[in-house]
């Protein structure tokens, strides 16, 4: 099942190039905030799903093509991120660690947003803003100390994630916080209908340039791996998105850029990149420090 939100906070169901639309069938407010909803959806799914299949039918329905979608989890309690988790990339960055042990970081959940939602770059003038593609897992359970072969217990789906970040040397975490830093959708797309999450396509265009392509079964820390490691260290709850890596390719974005990301399986994004006018501070006044060369 491909689980979205639309039109200011509607749960629907992707049917094809239809939307059907079963907010009332998860007792969702699309108005409450915070806009939690989808994570009791999420916690409560299994509960919820032979309501929300049986509201297939009659429910109301709208062309997809007619609808904004939004992110899917507007309020995730965190977002979790591993670095360097492709050889290839670490290569390319000069990064001589990896995820497996690195460990992870976290992106706040104010960063997160939609497919329909520019990408806004801060006003740094001299850095460059980068693209960084990812496969967003999303948590359906809250877990803590899960070991790797049961990880997918823990799995509620997935999703295309864009992990932006402002190049530099600085704390990663500050570079990678921006408003519009992490979108994440178009939707989720079940588990269930993810068999192989360690084979999947992903690819990265930015306007008609292909910048990224590689396969999740090169990741150097994979999806079980991750799940236990974050677990280990903190609880896991409904909602929250682990982003897996990104491959090599990350490049420059710029005002008027279209970035598009598709992984197989799970869905496609198009986000616009707009420049904003807001985002300085003193902490990128220097330039980069050593000056950032990527490697073949």
């Amino acid at each position: 099942m491909r689980i979205a939100r639309f039109d200011g906070g509607k749960i629907g169901v992707v049917d094809g190039d239809s939307i059907v639309d079963v907010t009332a069938v998860c007792g969702i407010d699309p108005a409450e905030w915070p806009a939690v909803g989808p994570l009791r959806l999420i916690r409560d799914f299994a509960a919820l799903r032979p309501a929300i299949e049986a509201a297939l039918p009659t429910a109301p329905r709208h062309a997809l093509a007619d609808v904004r979608l939004e992110t899917p989890v507007p309020w995730p309690n965190k977002v979790i991120a591993y670095p360097v988790n492709y050889h290839a990339h670490g290569r390319e960055m000069q990064a001589n660690y990896r995820a497996t042990n690195q460990g992870f970081f976290l992106k706040p959940s104010s960063a997160v947003s939609g497919p329909n939602d520019p990408v806004e770059l801060p006003s740094v003038p001299g850095r460059e803003v980068h693209h960084e593609s990812e496969l967003g897992i999303v948590i359906g359970k809250e877990v803590r100390g899960l070991k790797r072969e049961d990880w997918r217990e823990a799995v509620f789906g997935y999703a295309c994630l864009l992990d932006m970040v402002v190049r530099g040397r600085e704390e990663r975490v500050f570079r990678k916080a921006y408003d519009t830093f992490c979108p994440v959708g178009p939707w989720i797309v079940t588990a269930d209908e993810v068999p192989d999450p360690a084979n999947l396509d992903m690819k990265l265009w930015v306007g008609d340039e292909l910048r990224q392509s590689a396969n999740t079964r090169d990741l150097v820390l994979d999806i079980p791996g991750m799940i236990e490691t974050a677990s280990a260290v903190m609880t896991l709850y409904p909602g929250d998105i682990i982003a897996t890596g990104t491959p090599e390719g990350v490049g420059p974005v710029v005002d008027g850029d279209v970035i598009r990301i598709v992984i197989d399986q799970v869905g496609e994004m198009n986000v616009p990149v707009v420049q904003g006018n807001r985002g300085m501070t003193e902490v990128f006044a220097q330039p980069y420090v050593p000056p950032i060369i990527k490697q073949n």
